[in-house]
């Protein structure tokens, strides 16, 4: 009975590859067809063509994504499931239907993507869509109308294992539950090893998880929860869940998943396509400004300060300082033209520039043509005065001598300079005077903090600040309102010609209008959505994911305000994790720049994750302890298993670093044999960081990497910081007191650091 079961399994799964592989095919058939096209110089047929091509392209890469554990649960229910409902945007058809078995029940198979066979008879659902929500859902005591779920575990394309759950026992014959299998899924998923990358867990989300991945889109939602109960996963598979289920809010404004660091984001960057989506901005807080990629930070003080709301008020001041009028009047020479301009002249352009409330880079264009018309008038007159002839239509002459002045440029850029973000912050930290200047109130060892030179690197902290310029200043937009108008009546006619080319390539129902009006040329060179968004400092995204959202800092907070002014969030993270020297002590003062500082339930919502997935019992214990100890505002969770290792200390008889070698020698040890081989994670001080990696690199050649690069290996050496959000089979502490002592907030990275193993956890402490 049980071979019989996998058997039947493995060939239901055989047959969605064989249709996936078909899709596939075809889409690979369609693609050779439109390259093969020959369309001559025609400009709208070259468009209509590369159009379709990445459309098809589109389709295939996804396709390739979902190869891996295309399906991995089965429902069995009483009878077929009905058509969708509810989700805005969802492919209803993929929810339809199930398939049937001879005693009129009904199976459900959920996977990555959802699949019709040839005759658009449903065979795979997405795991997205309303009729999946049971597989996550349904519990003993709520099983949602469903008999039975069934896990599939694979590897590769072949079913391997199947884990059964029952949760309606009548009239399962004894044979039929002798057949039952496996402790479920989801300690299989918690027993495995890691690989550097986070494998995503669609397949075990449980039913807490699975409630806050289904809620609605609108709103600030804070996802609060210890160290291993899933916040990561929850915050990933919303993304690929709201992308679907809200695709056409989202298409054109897409998501934004921010993460900590470079190695979170290395460590993550391959679930959301495995999950089906592919058109996803990922970025660290260093890189959320198009153009520069802070990889270093600030010291923590000075990271505090650049991450204070107050910073916000001295970039105002210092671009409003920018703007002066002259004391005296000046005497500009124009093509041997001396003109007197008195400081009203200059006084009354920049306050008609300042009535149009623009930017200052946008208003600075109003004060030039207004000096400039003033100007021109004054010329005019001294000219006649001088007994030339001198009409309305010299004007322009006149005009183009003042712009080609170079006294006239340097008195209106003295007045009013030009200035980018990056130019600002450089003068605002190299000119102390200038800074004293704005900053009357603070303290000279304060303003000490901002001073470096102009040559330095912007720091990951620096960022906020460049966008709160950038957002003051502005840039001039050339494009008229006409051209606006343009570009809508463009969009109505792609979309016209797009409905005529699909009827041309006669394949009506397999490409939308729109998703090729899209990918015209015109609009396809300037990207897919996720990379125009990148690239667009201005761009507003339908909603914004922030995972280990407690290290943010106010001015971060205020970056993310603009890019998502529709208010709608996920925020994940956990505030006794907090390890910034600029991060808030509760939600309620993080949240506080998107939504004020109101209450819980006016503005945000507030949802706990309580089950540990991923730490051993044991060590979520102990871990959990010295939290509480040291102050923390921990949240309690449980842990669903235990460890067989127990925690152990290393004290070093002799050099701390022999030690260390022979801790990280037992721990790789043990994975040996274990295929995909476990991974160890040695964590220590920044200041001891290059010293410990030499070291066991040398000692155990090709095995050891560093930072987000050493991922790659089977031992990474790395800071708490670097560490955060990342899990390893083992982790290996270096020198507790060292970390509580040489790290601000030394108790939230002590407390990270032990809860990033899934299996063992070891303490290398020096000789007392």
């Amino acid at each position: 009975m049980v071979s019989a079961e996998l058997d039947r399994e493995r060939d239901y799964v055989a047959k969605l590859y064989e249709r996936l592989d078909e899709l596939r095919a075809d889409a690979q058939q369609q693609l050779q067809r439109v390259h093969a096209q020959d369309v001559g110089g025609n400009h709208q047929s070259r468009s209509e063509r590369d159009a379709f091509a990445r459309v098809f392209e589109d389709r295939i890469a996804q396709l390739n994504d979902v190869d891996e554990r295309l399906a991995f649960g089965r429902l069995e229910v009483a009878e077929a499931a009905e058509g969708a409902t509810g989700a805005e945007g969802a492919d209803e058809s993929d929810a339809e239907g199930a398939e049937s078995d001879d005693d009129g029940s009904a199976y459900r198979y959920i996977g990555r993507i959802g699949l019709r066979d040839e005759n658009l008879k449903p065979i795979l659902l997405d795991w997205r869509v309303p009729q999946a929500g049971p597989f996550y859902q349904a519990t003993a005591a709520t099983p949602m109308g469903i008999r039975s779920r069934r896990h599939l575990l694979s590897k590769g394309r072949r079913i391997v294992k199947i884990e059964d759950e029952i949760f309606d026992s009548t009239g399962l014959s004894e044979e039929e539950a002798g057949a039952l299998q496996g402790e479920g899924a989801l300690m299989a998923s918690l027993s495995t090893q890691r690989t550097g990358r986070m494998h995503d867990i669609v397949a075990t989300i449980q039913a807490e998880q699975d409630r806050i991945i289904r809620s609605p889109l609108a709103g600030v939602l804070v996802v609060q929860g210890g160290p291993g109960t899933g916040k990561t996963a929850v915050a990933l598979h919303r993304a690929a869940y709201l992308l679907y289920s809200y695709r056409d809010r989202l298409k054109s404004s897409g998501v934004l998943v921010v993460g900590p660091s470079p190695a979170f984001l290395q460590y993550i960057e391959a679930v959301l396509p495995s999950l089906g989506e592919s058109g996803v901005v990922l970025s660290s807080v260093g890189q959320l400004y198009p153009g520069v990629e802070a990889t270093f930070d600030d010291e923590p003080e000075v990271a505090k300060v650049k991450g204070e709301t107050g910073m916000a008020a001295l970039i105002e001041r210092a671009i409003r300082s920018r703007q002066r009028v002259p004391a005296e009047p000046q005497v500009l020479d124009i093509n041997g033209e001396q003109l007197t301009v008195s400081p009203s002249v200059i006084a009354n352009a920049m306050a008609r520039a300042a009535e149009s409330r623009k930017p200052y880079n946008e208003a600075r264009v109003t004060f030039v043509k207004t000096a400039l018309a003033e100007l021109t008038r004054m010329l005019a007159a001294q000219l006649r005065s001088h007994g030339n002839t001198v009409d309305e239509d010299d004007y322009g002459w006149l005009r183009e001598d003042l712009r080609s002045s170079y006294d006239v440029k340097v008195a209106l850029n003295s007045a009013w300079i030009p200035l980018t973000p990056q130019k600002l912050l450089q003068d605002l930290f190299a000119r102390p005077q200038w800074l004293a200047e704005l900053t009357p109130t603070w303290s000279p060892a304060k303003r000490a903090l901002l001073r470096r030179d102009r040559e330095a690197p912007f720091t990951i902290s620096d960022i906020a600040l460049l966008d709160e310029a950038a957002e003051h200043l502005g840039e001039y937009n050339e494009r008229s309102a006409a051209n606006q108008r343009e570009v809508k009546q463009q969009r109505k006619r792609d979309i016209r010609n797009a409905e005529q080319a699909i009827k041309n390539m006669d394949v009506e129902g397999l490409v939308r209008a729109e998703d090729l009006a899209d990918n015209f040329a015109e609009q396809a060179s300037r990207g897919t959505t996720a990379e125009r968004a990148a690239a667009d400092r201005t761009w507003t995204y339908g909603h914004i994911v922030v995972d280990e959202a407690q290290e943010l800092s106010p001015m971060q907070w205020r970056l993310l305000r603009r890019r998502g002014p529709m208010r709608s969030f996920t925020i994940v993270g956990d505030i006794a994790q907090a390890s910034a020297a600029a991060s808030a002590s509760s939600w309620r003062e993080a949240v506080a720049p998107l939504v004020g500082r109101v209450q819980l339930g006016d503005g945000w919502r507030l949802e706990e994750l309580t089950v540990n997935y991923r730490t051993p019992a044991q060590i979520a214990e102990a871990a959990q302890v010295f939290a509480e100890e040291q102050g923390l505002p921990v949240t309690r969770s449980s842990s669903v298993r235990e460890s067989e290792w127990p925690i152990s200390t290393v004290r070093a008889s002799g050099a701390q670093l022999e030690a260390l070698h022979q801790a990280v020698q037992d721990a790789v040890a043990i994975d040996r044999g274990i295929d995909p081989v476990g991974t160890v994670g040695v964590i220590v001080v920044p200041a001891a960081l290059t010293e410990t990696y030499e070291y066991l690199a040398a000692a155990l050649p090709g095995a050891v990497g560093v930072g987000a690069s050493g991922l790659a290996r089977s031992v990474a050496v790395m800071t708490p910081n670097e560490a955060k959000g990342l899990e390893f089979d083992s982790v290996v502490i270096v020198d507790r007191e060292r970390i509580l002592r040489e790290i601000p907030r030394g108790a939230s990275a002590l407390y990270v650091s032990m809860t990033r193993p899934t299996q063992r956890l070891t303490f290398v402490e020096p000789r007392s």
